[in-house]
This record gives C-alpha cells, structure tokens and sequence, in this order.
C-alpha cells in the first residue's frame, strides 16, 4: 500500500482463479498417480513355481494366463486321469516363449488384454475381485462374456487368448489321445507315435 497526496491507494492483489487447463492437468496428473498406486497394488500378490524364469510376461499376466488356460483347455471328464491338464502340458509356458518370438507391439496389446481380463472383466460381471482369485465357475462365466462381448476387439482378444492356450495344449503328444488323434504322418516312427 502507498499513500500519496493524502489520498490513500490500495493496490488490490488479484483473486487467482483455477483455469480449466489446470484443472485440467491437475486432474490427469492425479488419475496418473492413483492409477499407478492401484497397479502397483493389483499387481501384488502374484507368485511363481520354484525354479520359473519367465521370457517375456510378467508374473502377474503369467498367473493369469495360467488360470484362463485352466478353464479353456479343462477336461470334459474331471478326475480322469489320462487326460493332461493345462498346467501338466505347461500351457502358459508356451505362451510365454511364443510372446518371445513376437514384436513390441503384439506383447502390448496382449499385456493390455490379459490385463483387461485379470482387473475389468470381473469387474464388468458384477464381481469384486481379479479372474485370478475368482472360483472357477465365475471365471468360466467372465471368460463366457468377453468371448460373447459386442466389442470386436474383445472377441478377437479372447480368440487370439483361446488359440495360443489351445496350440499350447495340444502341441503335446499327452493331449493327443483326447481327440483321438494318433500324431502327425512326418517323422512317424516305424511303430507309430504311440510305440515310441
């Protein structure tokens, strides 16, 4: 404040209003951090099998890839036998090696989309925890709804999840006998593959 003259002048400090563009930066730079917390907290809790090395997927996305292929590739006749699981025929491990052989870009969008079925899947079907953690019927039903989701790119998610778990689990002789199929003509031994 400055008196002259007698006549007293007040320099008024202007009020600061909130421009929309800070607002606005201010906003994202938040939905940023609690986004990053919220990852980082959904992404604990994961562990491998002693002994694991993992080529491309993370353990988390490795975890989940395992339990979809536990649904996609389960047997018709639970309890029997000698019928190969998903985890005996190491399913996930050979999607794991076939993202090694990929682009950038495809191990992108198939990180993007198992972690659309682990966090948003469940989330869509009305339940409360991640497709790792759910029981098995509810994941059958979260992988029922993105394979029948109006989203193209859903449904072509799911088909590109469902034909890598099923090349994983048919790529194994023990998974074979399932659908009666007695192994490939070249480089058949004498005896046939089952005489091996």
């Amino acid at each position: 404040m400055r008196e002259s003259s007698g006549s007293r002048v007040e320099s008024e400090t202007p009020k600061r209003r909130l421009s929309r563009r800070r607002f606005f930066e201010g906003l994202a730079g938040a939905v940023l951090v609690l986004g990053g917390v919220t990852a980082a907290v959904r992404t604990r809790g994961y562990a491998l099998e002693p002994g694991r090395r993992l080529l491309t997927m993370s353990t988390w996305q490795f975890v989940v890839v395992q339990h979809a292929a536990r649904r996609i590739a389960a047997p018709d006749q639970a309890g029997d036998a000698s019928i190969p699981t998903a985890d005996d025929v190491d399913v996930a491990g050979f999607v794991d090696g076939w993202l090694g052989r990929m682009g950038s870009g495809v191990r992108r969008d198939f990180g993007r989309f198992v972690a659309y079925v682990e966090h948003v899947a469940p989330l869509r079907e009305g339940l409360a925890t991640r497709f790792s953690r759910l029981p098995l019927s509810d994941q059958d039903r979260v992988l029922a709804a993105i394979e029948a989701s109006s989203s193209d790119l859903l449904r072509a998610g799911f088909d590109g999840l469902k034909s890598l778990c099923l090349m994983g689990y048919y790529r194994d002789p023990r998974a074979w006998s399932v659908v009666s199929y007695d192994g490939p003509l070249v480089g058949r031994p004498a005896s046939g593959w089952s005489g091996r």
